[in-house]
Formats: structure tokens, C-alpha cells, sequence
């Protein structure tokens, strides 16, 4: 039984590793090489954990192997724009201002009721609505819509709106995230200071604390009403 629980938990870790070190990309993102590796790497790494007669060595070394597939393919593509377009494919616009494009929808092994799903799945329910879309090379669908389908934008309205924010969190669930006070350059006395004036005795009241790049200080406690606060402060851009 022991020896079934180190050899997962080193499995694990190993595998772990592994991912991070691939990227971070949710799966419905992933290039098709990706997901070849991704899946193999899953049934790869039973193997380690559940074969006792396969040495730990010989069942991570498959995966070692895969990772630097991986890499040399990612490389490659990277490097070399006739190795991605046959590594990756290419975009294919299967709806253009003349209509549905029937051929380019059977070369990708599509079929009408596919392509009104993947649209309903983009937010668009008519094909009048739609100039242009694209099925990336990952699958996922591009839609640009026709100029009078688009959402308005202060552009069309010649506004200069505020510049957008980022909240940067600065407690979590009770805890002070020190490495963000010292990002925006702020202070816990600071901090304390609004804490005070909402009225929050300690920190374990507090659920969520945020300062926006603009200085708008965003405090939930866990069982009161959210309060916000104008500050003087300007994070700025975070890098």
C-alpha cells in the first residue's frame, strides 16, 4: 500500500510540473498537438502509479519524453511560419459578406446544425447579424458583425470615457496580501485608515478587499453590505 502512495504522489508532482511548465491554456484553447500530448500524458501517468513491476524511472521517462516533443514542436511553430501552418492549420472563414461558405464547411467536417450551435455559443441567433466568421485554428469561432449589428462603443458617440481599471486584491478572506500592498504602493496604515472608516474592527470580517488602478477601494465584509471608497491613490499600470 506504501509503495502505491509514493509512487503517485511523485507521479503526481511530476505531472504537475509538467503541465505548468506547458502553459496555461484551458483545454478548449489548446492547438490539436496540445491535446494529443495532453491526452497521452493522462494515460501515460497511470502507468507509474499503478504498475509496481514498471520501475518509477521507466514510467517517467515517456513523460520526460513528451514534454520535450512538446517543446521542440512549440519551437518550431514559433520559429518558423510554414512549420505552424502545418503544425497549427490556419483560420478558415466559413462565413463571409456573401454568404455561408458550404465548401470550406466540409473541409472542416462541419455541417449547418454545427454551425448554428457555435454561433448561438458566440451570442449571434441569426446569420444577418454576421459580416465575417472564422474557425480559428484551436476551433474556437470568430465572429465580426455587420456594422449594424455591432455593439455601440463611445466611439460612435464621440465620448473620451475614463481609462479602464484593474482591481488588485489586498485582502483575502481576512489575510493581508502583503506582495499587492507593496505593488501599489500601499500602505497598511493606509489600509487601516479605510478599514476604520467602514467601520471593521478586524480583519477576519472581511471577505474581499480591492484597490482599483483609478483608486476606488472596494471592501466586502462576510456578512454586511459592500462599501466603497474614492481614494487619492493612482496604481497606475501594473506590470
Amino acid at each position: 500500500m506504501f509503495i502505491y502512495i509514493v509512487r503517485s504522489t511523485i507521479t503526481y508532482f511530476i505531472l504537475f510540473f509538467i503541465l505548468r511548465v506547458m502553459g496555461k491554456r484551458q483545454v478548449g484553447e489548446l492547438q490539436p498537438f496540445e491535446l494529443v500530448i495532453t491526452l497521452i500524458l493522462a494515460e501515460l501517468a497511470t502507468l507509474p502509479m499503478q504498475e509496481t513491476g514498471l520501475s518509477l524511472i521507466n514510467g517517467i521517462v515517456p513523460l520526460l519524453t513528451l514534454v520535450t516533443i512538446h517543446f521542440l514542436i512549440s519551437f518550431l511553430s514559433r520559429k518558423s511560419f510554414f512549420a505552424r501552418k502545418i503544425i497549427c492549420g490556419k483560420p478558415v472563414i466559413i462565413i463571409n459578406p456573401n454568404g455561408i461558405q458550404y465548401e470550406k464547411l466540409k473541409e472542416l467536417n462541419m455541417n449547418i446544425n454545427d454551425l448554428q450551435e457555435a454561433l448561438r455559443g458566440a451570442g449571434y441567433f441569426t446569420f444577418e447579424e454576421i459580416e465575417y466568421a472564422i474557425i480559428e485554428t484551436n476551433g474556437k469561432l470568430s465572429v465580426l458583425p455587420r456594422s449594424l449589428e455591432r455593439p455601440a462603443n463611445p466611439k460612435d458617440f464621440k465620448l473620451k470615457p475614463e481609462k479602464a481599471t484593474l482591481d488588485v486584491a489586498l485582502i483575502i478572506d481576512g489575510k493581508i496580501i502583503k506582495a499587492n500592498l507593496k505593488k501599489l504602493k500601499v500602505t497598511e496604515k493606509f489600509l487601516y485608515k479605510y478599514l476604520k472608516k467602514a467601520n471593521i474592527k478586524e480583519l477576519k470580517e472581511l471577505l474581499l478587499v480591492t484597490l482599483s488602478t483609478n483608486g476606488s477601494l472596494f471592501i466586502q465584509p462576510k456578512n454586511a453590505s459592500t462599501i466603497t471608497f474614492q481614494t487619492s491613490l493612482k496604481g497606475g499600470v501594473l506590470k
